[in-house]
């Protein structure tokens, strides 16, 4: 089957209509949820834009790749994830797949780190993890690139990648393809991106304003973040009638996923996304950060209009995908993630996995019921029951001691392994 891999660029759970959100316009999404399985309990495996991108494509944790930090101006032109590593479509060109990425990298841009050089065939996008969405600047240069050359095309980014999405799907309709469609919206806009005397508000065409009933000028920070939303929401509908145009739906596996959760930046006009009903967001290891809306379609395999609660994470999507191309699980490099179709297919309910974050001083464990999260300078981790309390507001640390010292202990086990 084919392949598309659509993520988001910090999406919140609470920002889509088929989870909860009645004022921004989804009608893709919610469609994409009525013809495959709305996952409610998926985890990306890092709460920051370069870290959740390396841990998807290698599958791996970000303390076994050796990257845990979101890579500045400089270093987006660098090496980033070490070369060593082996990224998604460097498994399936093998196995007789055409490669594509389209969208944000965020990865390292070296010579040997970029997308072409570690297994796409076509990449079309730009090199950071932020940039002007019309001009496509990024601290003051230009960073759009085709291939590994710069290049200057005029066009909003949404529109750009799926435009490119869509040719490539048409170039290779009569054989296998992988397509991997990091679309950077809907990020937060950033003033170092912006010309002197240049707003520094959220970027969304005339089109998506105009859904809303909303003037080209409106000013409003949260009107304008939903037009945002639902100009991703278009681009990615446009992708989906390609497939349908040229009669690959059924033959398609579809996966969308935000990279993490929305970022609560009050204060700072950002404040707009939703995490609701979860707790916090970005950059934090709370619920908001690393729950994210998940879609999975795949006809005929995986019953339409489905939900799952069963937890599952990003590192899982390339155990996934391997299985699903006919390819065989590595014995190196070590893969951190499991193949989730039995589960999607709810043919069984497996014993409860644990999952690990670490990330700038913070640490926290799922495992079943139980979540145990030690917070940014603080000196006592606390224990949430996810099953009653999904806005981590009950510290059960107290009264489930035996839980809470398993699940700490658990973490210092994991992390002892990593140098």
């Amino acid at each position: 089957p084919n392949i598309v891999l659509i993520t988001a660029d910090n999406l919140g759970y609470g920002d889509v209509g088929c989870y909860g959100n009645s004022t921004i316009k989804t009608p893709a999404m919610d469609r994409l949820a009525t013809q495959g399985v709305r996952c409610t309990s998926f985890y990306t495996a890092s709460p920051t834009c370069t870290v959740s991108r390396a841990t998807l494509l290698t599958g791996r944790y970000p303390q076994r790749i050796g990257l845990n930090h979101q890579l500045s101006a400089k270093q987006n032109l660098g090496i980033g994830l070490r070369q060593s590593e082996k990224l998604i479509p460097q498994y399936l060109k093998p196995l007789g797949y055409a490669t594509a990425c389209f969208g944000k990298w965020n990865i390292g841009f070296a010579p040997g780190s970029r997308p072409t050089e570690r297994g796409f065939d076509e990449f079309f996008g730009n090199a950071s993890g932020n940039f002007d969405y019309y001009t496509h600047i990024y601290a003051g240069r230009n960073d759009l690139y085709r291939g590994t050359e710069p290049v200057k095309v005029k066009g909003y980014s949404t529109d750009l990648f799926a435009d490119a999405a869509c040719d490539f799907i048409g170039r290779h309709a009569e054989s296998p393809f992988f397509l991997y469609l990091p679309f950077n919206a809907p990020h937060f806009p950033s003033a170092r991106n912006k010309g002197l005397g240049e707003p520094n508000i959220w970027q969304a065409p005339a089109t998506a304003l105009a859904a809303y009933g909303y003037a080209e000028d409106e000013t409003d920070p949260q009107k304008r973040y939903h037009a945002v939303v639902t100009a991703l929401d278009t681009g990615i509908d446009r992708v989906l009638k390609k497939l349908d145009a040229l009669q690959l739906t059924n033959d398609t596996l579809v996966i969308f996923y935000s990279d993490n959760g929305a970022f609560m930046l009050p204060g700072r006009g950002l404040e707009v996304a939703s995490n609701r009903p979860l707790r916090d967001g970005g950059i934090t290891l709370w619920e908001g950060g690393i729950r994210v809306p998940c879609i999975v379609r795949w006809p005929g395999r995986l019953k339409p209009g489905s939900l799952s609660d069963q937890p599952w994470i990003s590192l899982d999507i390339l155990p996934f995908i391997l299985a699903v191309a006919g390819g065989e699980r590595p014995e190196t490099p070590v893969l951190d993630g499991v193949d989730p179709l039995p589960e999607l297919r709810d043919e069984t309910r497996p014993s409860p996995r644990r999952f690990y974050w670490g990330f700038r001083g913070m640490q926290a464990v799922r495992e079943g019921r139980y979540k145990w999260i030690l917070p940014k300078r603080a000196k006592v981790a606390q224990l949430f029951d996810l099953s009653s309390d999904l806005s981590e507001t009950v510290d059960l640390d107290d009264t489930q001691p035996k839980v809470a010292d398993s699940l700490r202990r658990a973490f210092a086990e994991w992390r002892s392994q990593f140098p």
